[in-house]
């Protein structure tokens, strides 16, 4: 009880912060300064010309998630009529996908959800505490369901888009997605970046609504993943 009040008290806090910032200095004002600019969505560094053919032997066998890596999300709000995006990430991803014949035949990844952070620690706690309920389901996984193939012949720095079929696990909540994607093989290592749209009330996550802002019922769980072999 005394974790469930505290929870209480700091998001009650944390409403009236924000509330007063918005009532002082106005929603545009609260965008365009407070909050700031979303980062850009993920995307995957491409060559500026192409290269060798990728051999089936270069990427054939199993590979890990490394440093550079990072997932989060991407939420519209509305703010007093105001539209606001806002993004949280972390770094602490991890995975392993397995080539075959230069086609994913597996693949599977987790993230910390309780360390996504945006730049507002009050937006931060609701967002764990009380969206996610990260004290019970702290992180969230992706497995792939079935194999991906490259849409043409991997060529060394060049971009190439598939799209992936898996089942995404968000507070608890297991869906079965598609996963349009971006990758690119750099001689060395692999980059995949990407998208997910989702809908809250398909994992059983109720959209703040505290009055003053209202948090769309959809958003992206996004990635940009940096991978090397083991």
């Amino acid at each position: 009880m005394k974790k469930r009040t505290a929870i209480a008290l700091v998001t009650a806090g944390a409403v009236v912060v924000v509330g007063a910032v918005v009532a002082f200095a106005g929603p545009v004002f609260y965008r365009n300064v407070i909050v700031g600019a979303p980062d850009p969505t993920p995307t995957v560094a491409a060559g500026t010309s192409a290269g060798a053919t990728v051999e089936p032997a270069d990427v054939q066998g199993d590979w890990k998630v490394t440093d550079g890596s990072y997932a989060g999300y991407r939420v519209d709000e509305v703010l007093n009529g105001t539209d606001v995006t806002v993004d949280g990430r972390t770094d602490e991803v991890t995975g392993t996908v397995t080539v075959d014949d230069a086609t994913v035949t597996a693949a599977s990844f987790t993230v910390q959800v309780d360390a996504i952070a945006t730049d507002q620690g009050s937006r931060d706690s609701y967002f764990r505490n009380t969206a996610m309920q990260t004290f019970r389901y702290p992180t969230a996984t992706f497995t792939l369901t079935q194999p991906v193939a490259a849409a043409s012949t991997p060529q060394v720095g060049v971009k190439q888009t598939v799209t992936a079929t898996g089942e995404l696990t968000l507070h608890g909540q297991t869906q079965t997605v598609s996963v349009p994607m971006q990758l690119v093989f750099d001689g060395e290592s692999a980059q995949v970046a990407g998208s997910i749209p989702i809908t809250f009330a398909d994992y059983g996550v109720e959209a703040p609504n505290l009055g003053f802002v209202k948090v769309e019922d959809h958003g992206f769980v996004e990635f940009s993943l940096v991978l090397t072999k083991e």
